[in-house]
């Protein structure tokens, strides 16, 4: 009996070691107390003076690592602060029992970074912080700090809304996903990007960036993304992928595909959908799916090498990078001719007040970019106006110009065509005569 007792207290012992967790992760949410006791002291008053004492004393002093980050990342002022807080009443009461509740969600939270720890065990540990914004972002995740927007992300199908102007729609519609149903999977999603090296401002690091933390938090929580822009794609994908080849190297073009609904799919954030697809067909073609996980989680968005390999292996797009890039330079409109003299010429007269220049195809006549040559501003021409022609065929730089000097004027890819095809750069350089 004694043998039999030691054996089940022995089996009770390896039990509960095997249910410790394997991360010891913490979770602050002092923020999110600290923004009430300043709520409902700033209510309590109508001097602005005091109201903005309040906001700070209680608030923004108390700020968290994690609150600071999240203030910095989004330019959040108190200026902003204040003015929500005493505009949208009904929904500040609507969504505060959702904000003080947090704990529910700590369990579920912890077993989805050990799952994370079990896909990619070179995890290295960041904090995980519900902040108080002003939505401009459910959640956002850089050095080790995983910042949960919770004005934003615990918002839900019940929350008061009818308060809010137009231009927080996009709020209301991330409502209506009921947010706090997917919260595991957006803490996974901003966890991956403290993991990950910084993207470029371009659409492809953009899309690789938030397209692998998608990826992976769907494989760790077991839940696909709930946004408008996967369903979408899932529907879409062939005419997708070629808008998105088509445009992937037009700078002009990257908002639509990241921030913007007002594009030809009127579905904002498909850059997360292509990026997250890339990396399914890399992770598909693995045989070790956690060296694969390691791949992209780690990509140097920095080496453009690393980068075009990582792309061209997935074959998810019609052809190579370097042949998108090479169809897009060559899709650019360009300028053709200057009228009054050839480029380069060492005899122009000096007394010549216009400078006119012709493009390949007919551009957008309320865009100018003018920049400076490599030789800089004193050799920049005085210039007194610059007009395009009605057809926005052509574009003339009215100028006065000094004798026996060589000038420069850079025509800069701000200028586009009315689809927003950049002009490839051209230098306009040249002598006066004596």
């Amino acid at each position: 009996m004694k043998q039999l007792f030691l054996f089940f207290f022995i089996s009770l012992l390896f039990f509960n070691c095997d249910k410790t967790p394997k991360v010891q992760q913490e979770i602050i949410n002092t923020d999110i107390k600290n923004f009430w006791k300043a709520y409902d002291h700033i209510l309590a008053v109508n001097d602005s003076t005091l109201q903005l004492k309040y906001l700070e004393e209680y608030f923004l002093d108390k700020a968290t690592e994690g609150q600071q980050g999240m203030i910095r990342a989004r330019n959040y002022t108190p200026k902003e602060y204040l003015n929500a807080i005493k505009s949208y009443p009904r929904f500040w009461n609507s969504i505060r029992n959702n904000t003080l509740n947090t704990a529910q969600f700590d369990i579920q939270i912890r077993a989805g970074i050990e799952n994370l720890k079990e896909i990619y065990p070179d995890l290295k540990p960041a904090t995980i912080y519900y902040t108080m914004g002003v939505f401009r972002s459910p959640g956002t995740g850089f050095d080790d700090l995983a910042l949960i927007g919770s004005e934003f992300a615990l918002g839900d199908r019940y929350t008061v809304t009818e308060e809010f102007p137009e231009n927080l729609n996009y709020v209301k519609n991330y409502y209506s996903i009921n947010p706090p149903a997917f919260l595991d999977f957006l803490n996974i999603h901003e966890y991956v990007h403290t993991q990950q090296k910084l993207a470029l401002n371009n659409t492809l690091s953009q899309s690789l960036y938030e397209g692998i933390a998608d990826f992976i938090a769907a494989k760790v929580t077991h839940k696909k993304p709930p946004f408008k822009y996967d369903n979408f794609g899932l529907k879409n994908e062939a005419k997708l992928k070629i808008a998105f080849e088509n445009e992937l190297f037009n700078i002009r073009k990257m908002g639509d595909w990241m921030w913007n609904e007002n594009n030809q799919f009127k579905t904002r954030d498909l850059i997360y959908f292509i990026g997250a697809r890339i990396a399914e067909a890399n992770y598909e073609k693995a045989s070790d799916k956690k060296a694969a996980i390691k791949k992209m989680i780690e990509l140097d968005y920095n080496n453009d090498t690393e980068i075009e390999e990582y792309v061209n292996n997935s074959g998810y797009f019609s052809t190579t990078l370097k042949d998108l890039e090479q169809k897009f330079e060559e899709s650019r409109p360009t300028v053709k001719a200057i009228n009054q003299f050839e480029n380069g010429s060492q005899n122009v007269p000096a007394g010549l007040s216009e400078i006119t220049l012709y493009f390949s195809e007919k551009m957008d006549i309320n865009i100018k970019s003018t920049g400076f040559g490599e030789l800089g501003k004193d050799h920049f021409p005085k210039v007194t106006s610059i007009d395009f022609a009605e057809d926005g065929l052509s574009i003339t730089y009215n100028v006065n110009l000094e004798p026996n000097k060589r000038y420069q004027i850079l025509l800069e890819n701000g200028y586009r065509t009315e689809n927003e095809i950049p002009l490839k750069p051209f230098l306009i350089d040249f002598k006066t005569k004596k």
